[in-house]
Formats: C-alpha cells, structure tokens, sequence
C-alpha cells in the first residue's frame, strides 16, 4: 500500500505544491497503477497547473483539509498530474470529462477503474454543496459506494466512456476541397464574421488572445490586400494591447480575460501565449511601422527575458493567478495608492490615464490598469511607468512555474529570433539561440525528445508530437538568422523522428499525438484543432512547409510531400470551424503564397538581409550567406559586388535586385 504523499521529488513544479497534503498523492506511473489493483480500489486522479487559480481553491478546501484526505486516501489511490508536464493524459481524461458532462477545465478530477478506463469525471468541487454540485467528501462517498455494491454498474459506465472515446480518435480524412485561395477567402470571411465588432476579438466572455489566428489573418491581408481583414486584426490587436488583459507596466499578456472588453484578466501569464503573441505583435509592426504594436512587441519580448528566463536560458512555464493566495494583488490599484506612488499630480494624471476610479474594475475598489488612449506625453508616461513598476516590485510577486516544456520554449525560439531579425533586436537572437542550444543539450538525446525539466533535473515524460514539431520550426528559425548548419541538421534528425514515431502508417499526413513506442493509454491521443496553442499536427505543417526550402533536393521532395499532405487535413476544420485551425490558416496561407524564399547572397558592407527580413510577409523562409552556403543560395552570387536579393516562390524566381526599393517591389508582386 502506497501510504505516503511520493510528490515531493517531482519534477513539476505543480506536484510539489502538492508533497505536503495529507492526500497520499502519488505520481502517474506502473507503481500507482498496480496499487489499484492489489487493493482492488478506483483511482482518483486529478490533473491541473501550477499557474490555475481554481486548483489552488480546490487544494485548499479539500486537499488540505485531514478529513477529506482521510477519505481519499482510504478509499482510493489517489494519482496528482500536470497537465504540462502530460499533454497525453489530459487529453484523453478531458475528452472524457467532455464526453460526460458537456465541458470541461481545471482542475480536473476523474475517477477510474484499476485498469485507467474513466467511470466518473468533473471539474472543481466544493467543500460543501453549491449550485446543484455535491460536497466532493460526499462525491467521494458515493463513488466508494458505487465501487463497493454497484461494480457492475461501474463497469458498464467506463465501457460507454472508452467506446466514445475510441470513436473520436480517428484522424481528420483529407477535404474534398483543396486548400486554394478560395477556400481560404471564405474560411477568413467566416472568421471575421465572428468579430465582436464593439470590444474585439470573436464571441463573448471569456475571452482568449487568439495569436496564432490574428497571424494567420494577417498573412491573408498580406497575400490578398484585404483591408477589411487588417481592419479586423487592428481592431483586436488595440483592443487587447490597451485592456487589462495586456500588462501595462511590465509587459506581457495574461491567459484570458473574464469579461468581453478585455479588461479583468485571469491573472496567469502563460509562455505559450506570450510567445504567440510576441510573434503576432513584431508582424504587426513591420507593417505601416505600428507604434503600438511595435511598443508591445518590445514589452513582450523583454518580460520573456526579464520574468520567464531561467538560470540555464530556458524560459519558465508561467507565473501564477494568485500572490499569496490571493488573485492578482500584485497588479492592481487604487487611486490612492497611485498618488501615494507617484506623487498627486501623477498619481491624478496616471489615474485618469490607466483608468482608475475608486469604483474600481476588480475586487474590493481595486483596479487593473488599462490604457484605453495612447498618453500625449511620452516622456511623462516612462518616467510613471518605470516608478509603478518600482513600486510593484516591492509587493509579494506570484509564483513562477520554472518548468521548462520543449514546445513552450520552441514557441518562444521562434518568436524572438522572428521578432529580433524584423524589429533589429539581436540580443533577442542571442537569448532565443541560447536557449536552443540549451534544449539540445538537456532534452535531446539520440533524436528522441523529452517533454520538460527542472533545474538540472529532465523529468521522466517523452515529448509528444508538438515538442519535435515546434522545436524543428525554432531550429529552422535559428538556421535562418544565424547561418549554422547545426540548425538544420538537427532540424531534420526531429523531422525524421517525428514521421517514424507519430505519423499515421496507413494515412499519411495524419498525426498521432504519443509515439508508437509511448505509453499505451485507453487511447491513443489524436487532436489536429488548434487550440490554446496550435496543434503538433498544424506545426507539423509548418515545420514540413519550411524545412522543403532548406534542405538538398533528395529530401525537399519528400518534405514538400508530407507538407502538402499534413495540409489537406485542415481543409474540414478550415471549412467547419475556422475559429479553431488559426494555425493551419497561418500554414495554408504561407503554402498558398509559394511559400516566398529569399536567398540574400552577402557582400561586405550592406544590409539588404536586414531589408529582406523586415519586409517578408509571414511564413517566408530568408536565408543569407556566401554563394553556396545554403540550398538557396547555391547558384547565386552577387550581382556586380553587390549584396544580392533573389525572391521565389516555389522554387521559381524572380531576377536579382540589389536594392531595398527593388526587393519590397518584388516581394509584392
């Protein structure tokens, strides 16, 4: 019997919250399992994050509480995982949880049999009865009871639940339609369609930043002119920058907004969005030099490095909803204690600026700052920024999940190295090839990939599909801005690994989430929707997309094949919910579009690479370097001495220009 709280040695973060429960928590594995069945008792397992307000409510309450452990422990064995840290199990344990109750998130809690089959699934429970949900000691009463005197009956629940889920777990089959400018015009009007033309972005409260879908709009108007479509973008993009949601002293975005306007966050700052959203945010700015974006494009980028960096360069998985306990005390304000700051001329002045009132737009009169007009004084507006940011240092700060996760940071690569080579930041280069290096060195071994570490400490999970996929697209990112073929040979030792270990043997361009030699779970976990970050089927995608323009032809080929055919899956979710494949619409149109190669072959003295990267629409691959120094380059030298721009698409190419005028005219031809 397993009669010890085992969480402490975890290399999560989130588990070692929770080593000092009564709850004999153990961690998903062989041990815990078998438990189960030598004591012939369900399991109950619950999944949740680090950064998840709602978790720490339902610690506190019941996972603290020495009565309902006692409970717990007595009737059941008791399993604690990340989400993060096990894409895998969350995602067949909320298609269950959605499958039986309609909806889902976290924390989530989930009762199975010994054999990991769910009989019983929900969400966050109270401590006592509320709203027509039961106490969970009483839910935790019945189902002991359940199991004890109605086995038969538990048996017959979890078989419904694993047929319906073995019935969602086929692949999404190629579209009958092909993914062609029709078809993505009509997926963007459906799109926009659903804009909430007053507050931005789509549909009501809550609302979540949608980066990878505003960048793949934004490509569209890049490849189409459509100035409906920016307008779109804009609107959202402000709306977002200048709501509370977007932190108007130190940067970066919180995980969504509670409300349609933008303005009450929950609390959490995840990397993933952050990276999206820095990536979005740099595109933006190149286009019509956007001062606003470009504003929150740096603020991002420099809370990645100042918040999220870890001691080894990675970057850390989140900051917490909660400080002390308490949601989101580090970031709000009252009028008084802005003057009490600042001083009462700025305080007023600052009041009036962040939208600051003694009513308040959070809890208790407090308020979270805004910025709903751009401040006539520039300077004035620093100078208060930097002394609120001073003063907010001074409070207790949120916890930091300092987990690394591969995609995560893969994500993050990417976005730095594009925002840093458009926006001509190189220390964001240097940070985001630092980085890379890192992963190479603590996550790789033998092409095969780990999910996430800690410290020094590589946790024990394999990395699932989107870990090789975002990771090949940060490493061709690197390729691009640093010219070291390293990059591209570890770039395809992923690619290789990710099509022999994930790729559907008998529909290729269908991926699996786990690797065929992964851990067998009631299913095998297949989602290709974008969701809070896009799926490691659309990655793949983009990976395959990119990689064709990189690599010797006898492996271009291929490549471009396996593009393609990854591709014509997001032609039903395009078609059916274009809401939900933002991904694959930033994929298809860069596909659409050639995708658009530039080979810069250099000369001593000129910058046109700097012009080349600045001007590229979205998913364009830029390379530069000596003739011969790269595929695209092969062939290509100077012109008369001159540092050298050749644009292609599709391997077709336009004549050589020598000049920053001649290059934007080519690349909007």
């Amino acid at each position: 019997m397993l009669d010890a709280n085992a969480l402490g040695e975890s290399t999560s973060p989130y588990l070692r919250q929770h080593a000092d429960n009564p709850v004999h928590w153990q961690q998903w594995g062989p041990q815990a399992l078998q438990s189960a069945h030598d004591r012939d008792v369900p399991i109950l397992l619950s999944i949740g994050y680090s950064a998840c307000h709602w978790c720490h409510v339902m610690a506190h309450e019941s996972f603290e509480d020495e009565a309902t452990a006692a409970l717990m422990n007595e009737h059941f064995v008791c399993i604690k995982v990340d989400r993060e840290e096990r894409p895998d199990l969350d995602s067949v344990y909320m298609n269950a949880t959605v499958a039986m109750t309609g909806q889902g998130g976290w924390p989530m809690t989930c009762f199975l049999t010994p054999d990991t089959e769910p009989f019983y699934c929900g969400t966050y429970f109270p401590p006592t009865p509320r709203q027509a949900m039961p106490s969970f000691q009483q839910l935790l009463t019945a189902v002991a009871d359940t199991w004890s005197t109605r086995r038969q009956d538990v048996f017959d629940a979890s078989a419904a639940v694993v047929t319906e889920l073995r019935s969602q777990s086929a692949g999404v089959p190629a579209g009958g339609r092909p993914i062609d400018a029709e078809a993505l015009a009509t997926s963007v009007a459906a799109i926009c369609g659903d804009e909430d033309a007053d507050f931005g972005g789509f549909g009501g409260a809550p609302k979540f930043p949608p980066g990878a879908l505003l960048e793949g709009l934004l490509r569209h108007y890049e490849r189409t002119g459509a100035g409906e479509v920016l307008g779109v973008v804009r609107r959202t993009a402000s709306a977002m920058a200048r709501g509370g949601i977007y932190d108007q002293l130190g940067g970066g975005f919180a995980r969504y907004s509670v409300d349609a306007e933008w303005i009450v966050p929950h609390f959490e700052k995840m990397l993933y969005d952050n990276a999206l959203l820095l990536r979005f945010y740099a595109h933006l700015a190149r286009i019509g030099n956007d001062p606003l974006a470009r504003r929150v494009a740096s603020d991002t980028a420099e809370f990645l490095l100042r918040d999220l960096r870890t001691d080894n360069g990675c970057f850390a998985s989140a900051l917490d909803a909660d400080t002390e306990g308490v949601e989101g005390s580090t970031y709000t304000w009252t009028p008084e204690q802005l003057t009490e700051t600042l001083g009462f001329e700025d305080g007023v002045w600052a009041a009036g600026l962040f939208a600051v009132n003694s009513a308040g737009t959070f809890e208790a009169g407090m308020s979270v700052l805004q910025l709903p007009a751009e401040p006539e004084d520039y300077d004035r507006f620093a100078r208060v920024r930097r002394t609120l940011s001073d003063a907010r240092a001074r409070r207790p700060q949120p916890g930091r999940d300092d987990k690394v996760v591969t995609a995560w940071n893969a994500l993050a690569i990417t976005a730095l190295v594009e925002a840093g080579t458009g926006l001509k930041q190189p220390s964001w280069v240097d940070a985001a090839v630092e980085c890379g290096e890192q992963l190479f060195a603590s996550h790789v071994e033998s092409g095969r990939v780990r999910r996430a570490s800690l410290g020094s400490a590589v946790g024990a999970a394999s990395g699932v599909l989107e870990d090789y996929a975002c990771l090949a697209v940060a490493s061709a990112a690197l390729f691009q801005a640093t010219g070291d073929a390293v990059w591209i040979e570890r770039m395809s030792s992923l690619l290789d690994a990710a099509t022999e270990h994930f790729c559907d043997p008998d529909d290729v361009g269908s991926w699996f989430d786990t690797a065929d030699d992964a851990e067998t779970l009631v299913t095998r976990p297949r989602d290709p929707i974008d969701g809070a970050t896009p799926s490691g089927a659309s990655t793949m995608a983009e990976a395959f997309l990119t990689a064709a323009a990189l690599v010797d032809p006898e492996f271009s080929a291929r490549y471009g094949e396996l593009a393609a055919a990854s591709l014509a899956r997001a032609a039903l979710i395009l078609e059916r919910a274009p809401r939900s494949g933002g991904h694959w619409l930033a994929v298809a149109e860069a596909a659409v579009r050639g995708p658009i190669q530039v080979a810069v072959s250099t000369a001593p003295g000129a910058d046109l690479v700097s012009a080349a990267r600045a001007l590229v629409p979205g998913g364009s691959v830029v390379v530069a370097g000596k003739t011969d120094s790269s595929v695209l380059l092969m062939g290509r030298p100077p012109v008369d001495g001159a540092e050298t721009a050749y644009v292609c698409r599709g391997f077709v190419c336009d004549r050589p220009v020598t000049s920053a005028e001649d290059l934007a005219f080519a690349l909007k031809r």
